[in-house]
């Protein structure tokens, strides 16, 4: 018989065929053994089973373990930021002790907490320690970092006063704060603070937690722990403080500068008297203990507000730990920083704000200002982060963001001239210009026709900088208008960024006119390329950084790289070209400065909610804000008006008695080099801007130069005084851009 191979097709038909048979006879032996699986798991639960009141325990029990593991899966993903923010490094005596002084090598004032490791809690007195715990945690002792008792009595008590009257946080959640975050009031903060309060607990004992709390709160004054804060205010040693002193030093926990005994002695008595009386609430000192002290309030010592520039010495603490954090200072934590801080400058800015403030501000319902002062390279001389340091530590002069309106165009001017596109003598036209649905209209709601570029700056025509940003983007080959723009404004952002502005710049159409947000301290930044022939100019707090031993371990000429050129020279001629009309012939003309070129541009945004005016000379850039805390709108107030007098009254005592440095690519008027000598000779006004303004030797020849004027034209300058006299008394204020 014969057998015939059987063929590829058949022989995979047959091997599926056994597959099949395969899958369905394993699918049946896993079906099988798993329903034995389950009835023997059934058969187990069965006897488990429960019924009545044993079955609500379970369910309970089972729901309340469900509930359980989601809440702890929330907590653990509410926790992990918290836990980022906190670093060991922040419980050792890693905080800064700084001691600052000015560019002439005088003490200004310090920052930090100053190490006073050597004092233990043993040490503080015991009414201090009882001061503190009853006015800020009765229950310390008692609670796991976070006080739910306390906190529900804060929230009834606040309930029924309709306010905050209690703080509901402990000593262990205040601590948290000031270790690791910020006084930002957030839930975010909250939860953080939370968290970070139970790390702390479980970290350190309770007496740590005491302590480094007492050794790192802000106490007022530029003081930091009551250690500093009682040799500050009673020039003391905490150690041998009174119960008067130590209730008064208790009462700065809650609110350091309004209850600040130097700032304000009623309210920090009167301060001092709640704590007293919160002592006998909590049993810790009957009312006889406390009686004296009642009578007898404490007195500190007199101590001028006006030697502290706290405002300076804020931002320049966050410089220095900036070069700490970059590795710059290497381990070294008790440091003295020399500064190119500049005391009289300082004192004239804070005195012309408040001035102003004081005679105008009611008028113009602007109630807040903010000024920086700066070398051309960057160091920074003079801040005013507002117009009382004591009534609010916030610094709007670094940290505030607002609108620039007009004073943002030199920048949008630079942009286009680096592009090539424009020169100081091109003709603009100021005509209708939209893009999509928006059309920016001029200050007056008219358009002025056909212009030099200079003139469209000097009299801020807001129509041109939108057509430059256009004309920007059409030079890439791209044609459709509105793309053009956007392209436009990305270069704009671009000659932002390279000129030393750093906060974000959101890209709007209405970005070319000033509708992003800046600093005070950025202005100066950008402007001082302007001033210095377009080099970037990043502020910095620091001449030499000195350790504890003495030792210098930074120099900012040394350890700095030399600055970037962000402008090229052209441009950067052509714009001081353009910008030294402002004070002349456009809408700055409140801030021109006798006898002294200057530059410079106003702002004003919409609604009148912000009001600029920055400018620079050779020798000094300055920027300065005009406006309110919460952006209300003020009458009518514009840039050429409060800031641009501001900044004249600033600038123009700052130049006195020093070598006048002409801005690059502007050549001086023959008359304004003989008034700005004739200034110089003046020995009054060179003392009146304070020593180390130019060298003693030079000082001398032009004192004795001065004599020799005074000799000849006195009567002559008398009369002129009397004329100019009688000329400023009473100032118009009309509305100048």
């Amino acid at each position: 018989m014969e057998f015939r191979k059987a063929s590829w097709t058949t022989r995979l038909k047959r091997l599926a065929l056994s597959a099949d048979s395969w899958i369905d006879a394993s699918l049946y032996a896993a079906g099988h053994r798993a329903g034995e699986i389950y009835e023997r798991i059934r058969s187990i639960t069965d006897r488990l089973t429960v019924s009545g009141p044993k079955r609500l325990a379970a369910e309970f029990a089972s729901e309340g373990l469900n509930v359980g593991i989601a809440g702890a899966i929330v907590m653990l993903m509410l926790a992990i930021p918290a836990f980022r923010e906190g670093r060991e490094e922040a419980l050792k005596n890693q905080v800064f002790a700084v001691t600052f002084l000015d560019r002439y090598g005088s003490e200004i004032g310090h920052r930090g907490a100053r190490h006073d490791d050597s004092l233990k809690l043993e040490e503080f007195p015991d009414h201090l320690l009882k001061a503190v715990l009853a006015t800020e945690d009765r229950r310390f002792y008692d609670h796991f970092g976070i006080d739910v008792i306390g906190t529900f009595r804060a929230v009834a008590v606040n309930a029924r006063a309709s306010g905050v009257v209690q703080g509901g946080s402990s000593i262990t959640q205040q601590l948290a704060k000031n270790l690791f975050l910020s006084n930002e009031r957030s839930l975010d903060r909250k939860i953080k603070e939370a968290f970070l309060s139970l790390w702390l607990e479980y970290r350190l004992t309770k007496n740590e937690i005491l302590k480094l709390y007492l050794d790192r709160a802000y106490m007022g004054g530029g003081t930091f722990g009551v250690a500093a804060a009682a040799e500050y205010y009673f020039g003391k040693s905490v150690k041998n403080v009174t119960l008067a002193e130590a209730a008064m030093l208790a009462g700065l926990f809650k609110a350091p500068t309004k209850f600040a005994p130097h700032v304000n002695l009623p309210a920090a008595r009167a301060r001092a008297n709640d704590v007293l009386g919160a002592m006998v609430d909590a049993g810790f000192m009957t009312a006889g203990q406390v009686d004296s002290a009642r009578r007898n309030p404490a007195t500190p010592i007199d101590r001028k507000r006006d030697a502290s520039p706290d405002y300076y010495l804020d931002w320049a603490f966050d410089e220095i730990r900036k070069l700490a954090d970059d590795g710059k200072l290497g381990p070294e934590r008790v440091l003295t920083v020399k500064t190119p801080h500049d005391p009289a400058i300082q004192k004239r800015a804070d005195e012309a704000i408040e001035s102003v403030l004081r005679q105008h501000g009611p008028a113009y319902r602007a109630r807040q200002a903010a000024a920086v002062i700066m070398d051309p390279d960057g160091a920074v001389r003079a801040i005013v982060g507002g117009r009382d340091y004591g009534a609010s530590q916030f610094n709007r002069a670094t940290s505030s963001l607002r609108q620039p309106g007009s004073s943002f165009k030199p920048y949008v001017y630079a942009a286009a001239m680096s592009a090539g596109l424009y020169k100081p003598t091109t003709i603009v036209t100021d005509r209708p210009v939209c893009i999509g649905n928006w059309c920016p209209n001029n200050y007056g709601r008219s358009y002025a026709g056909s212009m030099p570029l200079t003139v469209a700056l000097a009299k801020s025509i807001n129509t041109i900088p939108v057509q430059m940003s256009i004309a920007i983007g059409k030079a890439t080959g791209e044609t459709h208008e509105a793309r053009a723009a956007r392209i436009g404004r990305m270069k704009i952002v671009e000659t932002c960024r390279a000129m030393g502005l750093t906060t974000p710049l959101t890209d709007t159409v209405s970005l070319p006119i000033g509708a992003g947000e800046v600093t005070v301290i950025e202005q100066a930044a950008g402007y001082a390329v302007f001033a210095n022939g377009g080099k970037r100019a990043k502020p910095y707090a620091a001449f030499d950084i000195r350790n504890s031993m003495g030792e210098e371990i930074y120099r900012h000429d040394r350890d700095e790289p030399a600055p970037a050129q962000v402008l090229s020279t052209q441009v950067a001629y052509e714009m001081n070209q353009m910008l030294s009309t402002v004070p002349t012939a456009g809408t700055g003309r409140r801030a021109a400065l006798d006898g002294v070129v200057s530059a410079g541009k106003t702002g004003t945004t919409n609604g009148y909610k912000d009001a600029w005016y920055v400018g620079y000379t050779g020798n000094l850039v300055g920027s300065v804000w005009f406006g309110n805390d919460d952006s209300s709108e003020t009458n009518n107030m514009t840039g050429g008006s409060l800031p641009a007098m501001t900044w004249k009254e600033i600038m123009a005592f700052a130049h006195q008695g020093i070598e006048l440095k002409p801005i690059p690519g502007v050549t001086p008027q023959p008359g304004d080099a003989k008034a700005a000598i004739a200034k110089a000779a003046d020995p009054a006004a060179a003392a009146g801007a304070g020593a180390g303004h130019m060298p003693r030797k030079s000082f001398e020849v032009l004192s004795s130069v001065g004599a020799m004027f005074k000799a000849v034209e006195a009567p002559r300058t008398a009369r002129a005084s009397v004329q100019v006299g009688a000329r400023e008394a009473a100032p118009g204020l009309t509305a100048i851009r």
